[in-house]
């Protein structure tokens, strides 16, 4: 591994520097290509480690390559962050508490969007 202890970077940044580089793709990517994509001198087991995390949380597919595996992402940013948001909800012992503070705290413009929504109308997207 070329980093030094000190300067290793949190998992989730890893992650969330492998996603993007999912997602920048149009096509599935080796670990070996998100490697080269990422450009930082990760070593090739670092990359492996985190796509199958990735992969066992259900936020990448992957489809064989060759000897190993290619790598899509499951769902784009938004949809992988309303997955998020759906299993802190699900962690919750009180839903119908913790949706009425999520409301509260939302500004005008996203409480405006969430009535859109449920109304069965499109988001702003703002």
């Amino acid at each position: 591994m070329t980093e030094e202890r000190g300067d290793r970077r949190p998992s989730g940044e890893l992650e969330a520097s492998v996603l993007a580089t999912l997602w920048a793709a149009d096509t599935g990517l080796t670990a070996g290509e998100v490697r080269t994509a990422l450009g930082s001198g990760l070593a090739r087991t670092t990359v492996t480690t985190i796509l199958l995390r990735l992969h066992e949380k259900g936020i990448v597919t992957r489809s064989r390559s060759g000897r190993g595996y290619a790598y899509l992402p499951a769902a784009d940013a938004p949809g992988l962050s309303a997955r998020r948001m759906r299993a802190e909800l699900d962690r919750g012992e009180d839903r119908g508490r913790i949706l009425a503070r999520f409301v509260s705290d939302l500004s005008d413009e996203d409480e405006e969007t969430l009535r859109a929504l449920l109304n069965g109308g499109e988001g702003t997207g703002a």
